[in-house]
């Protein structure tokens, strides 16, 4: 499981971190090469993605989703200085249930 929750991490930090490079690229106009690391960095995301060993793609991508919303609220709160409060602490515990629900085998 520790294997798994690195992945979902190394992963979210390339999606999260490639979207942000494009995002200031397009939006903000930092240079060119910054949008060409975002793309690689979402291009590794894709791949490291493929390393989680539970067996159905969706269920992957859809606990992903949940983990990368914590992730981003951390992101926002570590990079865009964006304060989370309680209720976006609660709206991510949530999502960590539906995580875990996703992942959880089918007997």
């Amino acid at each position: 499981m520790m294997y798994a929750a690195i992945l979902f991490i190394l992963a979210g930090v390339a999606e999260i971190g490639g979207g942000y490079l494009i995002w200031l690229w397009l939006r903000e106009g930092k240079p060119f090469y910054w949008g060409v690391f975002g793309g690689l960095a979402l291009a590794i995301y894709g791949v490291v993605a493929t390393f989680q060993t539970f067996p159905s793609f969706g269920r992957v991508y859809a606990a992903y989703g949940g983990v990368f919303i914590v992730l981003s609220i951390l992101w926002g709160w570590g990079i865009d200085k964006k304060t989370p409060d309680l209720f976006d602490w609660i709206r991510a515990a949530i999502c960590l249930v539906g995580v875990a629900v996703m992942l959880i085998p089918r007997s």
